[in-house]
């Protein structure tokens, strides 16, 4: 969860103002708060998430502390092909996330068949991990999707407008989801090379090998 810092100054002669931080992940802001809170010249500390949702600082450490039994810091890698000579599409996402301390990766294929294009297998993919993260139980979480198709991220950042139908279709269902969910969507563009691992599960499924699993990742 990220947050910025919303707090009052106050010298020693009374003069006061407010000063507001830069976003930042919860557990940092929590450890610059509690070394300011020692000056005994702070006051009105509150943790404010892009919601407009507000903490103070007692509320805020029993906030992360029921986080850490749910799956937070969540990446999900996306990516998907389209076999035109079978017209199959393969899914393939990986999931990293912490929980009680721990790392955790989650990966996951499908191999369908009502998918008529590429892009749409793209999309497709990345509605593969949100649906990954509803069976997790994440929710009102930043979450931050990674793949390397520049239509289906420019699209979902609305940096480029999606005239195609189908597609548009698509990006609606995952916009929905990600606002049932609560998930403040994050999505960044890599190259085909910083997606192997989504690619190979992708790849996996158009030779239907199944794949599910959850394994612990060692630091």
């Amino acid at each position: 969860m990220n947050v910025r810092l919303e707090l009052t100054y106050k010298t020693p002669k009374g003069t006061e103002t407010t000063f507001s931080s830069e976003e930042m992940r919860a557990k940092k802001a929590l450890l610059l708060a509690e070394d300011l809170e020692k000056t005994g010249r702070m006051k009105n500390i509150m943790f404010i998430d892009n919601h407009e949702n507000r903490w103070n600082l007692k509320e805020l450490r029993k906030q992360m502390e029921e986080i850490k039994t749910e799956p937070h810091n969540v990446t999900i890698y996306f990516d998907g092909g389209f076999d035109l000579k079978t017209n199959k599409s393969g899914l393939g996402c990986a999931i990293y996330y912490e929980q009680n301390n721990k790392s955790y990766r989650l990966r996951k294929n499908a191999i369908v068949e009502e998918l008529e294009t590429n892009n749409e297998a793209e999309y497709a993919a990345l509605h593969l991990g949100l649906q990954e993260l509803e069976l997790l139980g994440v929710h009102h979480l930043p979450v931050t999707f990674i793949g390397d198709s520049q239509v289906v991220i420019n699209q979902l950042k609305e940096d480029w407008p999606c005239y195609e139908e189908e597609l548009a279709k698509w990006a609606d269902r995952i916009e929905s989801h990600v606002s049932q969910l609560g998930i403040d969507a994050e999505y960044k563009l890599v190259s085909r090379k910083g997606n192997k691992e989504a690619d190979q599960l992708a790849s996996q499924a158009l030779k239907e090998i199944e794949i599910t699993s959850t394994s612990e990742v060692k630091a």
